[in-house]
């Protein structure tokens, strides 16, 4: 059995660099906001679904997760959905892959595990055919809002860290 590996701890605002990306750079009009503090990496934002979306939040991490079965979050948020991206750097027709999955919230705070097997790969939201997720290549995260519901949002996050076969 493979040992965790942590990928965030949030325990010093400067952990890691956490970009916004919102849908503007399509024409849309959501917005979204991160912070970390107190331990805890707050995305809050307005969702609004004409025009884009979608907004995310993401950082890199190169880390090798070999070994290991998928991802766990310490997560609440507002009661919908978000999902939880990996980038192993993978491209298909000249554009980046993603590799997301999605993921309840509640007020309370929740344990969420997402297995590498239910990573789906996308090129901008469209399904595309391409080899497993290289858990060996990992280089960031991200976190998106994209449940298509008009509205408020937040998400706060206490960890991410992998997960290996036979962990409780």
């Amino acid at each position: 059995m493979s040992a965790p590996v942590t990928l965030f701890t949030f325990d010093r605002a400067d952990e890691a660099e956490w970009n916004v990306v919102n849908d503007g750079v399509m024409g849309g009009r959501s917005a979204g906001f991160v912070a970390v503090e107190q331990g805890t990496l707050r995305f809050t934002g307005t969702l609004v679904t004409q025009g884009g979306g979608f907004t995310s939040v993401r950082a890199l991490r190169a880390v090798d997760l070999t070994g290991q079965q998928g991802i766990e979050l310490r997560v609440r948020g507002s009661g919908r959905q978000f999902e939880v991206e990996l980038d192993d750097g993978e491209r298909a027709y000249g554009r980046t892959v993603s590799r997301r999955a999605p993921f309840a919230t509640s007020a309370e705070w929740t344990l969420v595990r997402v297995p590498f097997s239910a990573l789906r790969s996308t090129i901008f939201g469209r399904a595309v055919n391409a080899p497993p997720i290289n858990v060996a290549r990992i280089r960031g995260l991200g976190l998106y809002m994209v449940d298509g519901k008009d509205g408020p949002f937040h998400l706060d996050v206490d960890y991410v860290r992998s997960y290996g076969a036979g962990t409780e």
